[in-house]
């Protein structure tokens, strides 16, 4: 398991629990939360937080706790998790980001990424990746381009967890596998 990875500007590493207060405000942006359901009280965004070190304990890597090693701010996270639902792609491995919106269009959530992307391919052997998100999201989208993954229309699903008819319950699905 590894307990931190590190990139040129960023530093992945395992959750502490003076994380919680500022996840818990970067859950609470509607910037950040845009493609999502709804923005997180603090007590739902505590629960993500121990959700996130549940799959560190049960799988051995998980969303890191992403800050940038130039003063040591905390960003959100990036990293890999196992989806928790049933879709025609899984059994499947996602890599994603949630970073605070101050920091975007930095290329940090590409940055971090990529180490995130190497750790599953080169340590723990991963065959292939997929991320996911609302057509809408062009921000995430770009990241998912940026790293090399591909879109093709036929994999896009309906998010089994949003009733039929919400705004958001369509999904884009982007994959990549190691010898990409």
């Amino acid at each position: 398991m590894a307990e931190s990875l590190a990139t040129e500007r960023l530093r992945l590493r395992r959750w502490r629990e003076e994380d919680r207060e500022p996840f818990q405000a970067i859950n609470a942006d509607p910037r950040v939360m845009e493609f999502f359901p709804s923005i997180l009280p603090p007590e739902d965004s505590d629960i993500v937080f121990e959700r996130i070190q549940r799959h560190f304990a049960q799988h051995g890597f998980g969303l890191w706790a992403a800050e940038l090693r130039e003063g040591q701010i905390f960003l959100g996270f990036i990293g890999l998790a196992v989806p928790t639902f049933d879709a025609p792609f899984m059994p499947a491995v996602e890599i994603g980001w949630r970073l605070r919106s101050d920091f975007w269009n930095r290329g940090l959530a590409t940055e971090g990424a990529r180490e995130a992307m190497r750790f599953a391919f080169e340590e723990i052997g991963l065959a292939s990746l997929v991320s996911m998100t609302v057509p809408a999201n062009v921000r995430s989208r770009r990241v998912m381009e940026k790293l090399g993954m591909t879109h093709d229309e036929g994999d896009d699903f309906n998010h089994p967890l949003l009733p039929e008819g919400h705004p958001l319950r369509r999904h884009v699905l982007y994959r990549i596998g190691r010898a990409d």
